[in-house]
């Protein structure tokens, strides 16, 4: 069961270059019937996805799901807002922190539980200025070298 979930399991790995992670939590989403089918069928993008809170509720923006090919007339709209699930506690304590210190709220990883619900990994985040980027590209070649040695002598 666990590796069936694996394979359903989608990285916006772009945010992890872009941003510094500070904080992260699980979150359910709001979806209609057309929107899970798709989901398990793979047409997920997050790299566009972003979250803004709007009267008090964190909703998930320009996420990509695509169309269910056998949806017909019921079809789902691609980048439609969706909710998101959260504790009102937890929604209070990112919001002023979205507010105060200009933190911004990323989806990181959506995948489907061992119930089959869809979940996102929302992240607290903070822009990396260049110099970070620069730093993190050279910590990544460096491993890459590192490893490449370690398998010609293994």
């Amino acid at each position: 069961m666990a590796k069936k979930n694996k394979e359903k399991e989608f990285v916006n790995r772009k945010a992890k270059f872009e941003y510094e992670f500070l904080e992260s939590v699980e979150a359910g989403i709001k979806l209609l019937g057309t929107e899970i089918k798709s989901i398990r069928a793979g047409h997920v993008n997050l790299r566009d996805g972003y979250c803004a809170f709007d009267r008090g509720e964190l909703i998930l923006r320009s996420l990509y799901i695509g169309e269910y090919k056998q949806g017909n007339q019921f079809n789902h709209e691609e980048r439609r807002p969706r909710k998101l699930l959260l504790k009102r506690q937890e929604l209070r304590k990112w919001e002023k922190k979205v507010k105060e210190k200009g933190f911004t709220i990323v989806p990181y990883r959506l995948y489907l539980n061992e119930r089959g619900l869809a979940k996102v990994e929302v992240v607290l985040v903070q822009g990396k200025k260049v110099y970070d980027k620069r730093e993190s590209i050279r910590q990544r070649e460096s491993k890459r070298t590192l490893d490449r040695i370690k398998k010609q002598y293994l």
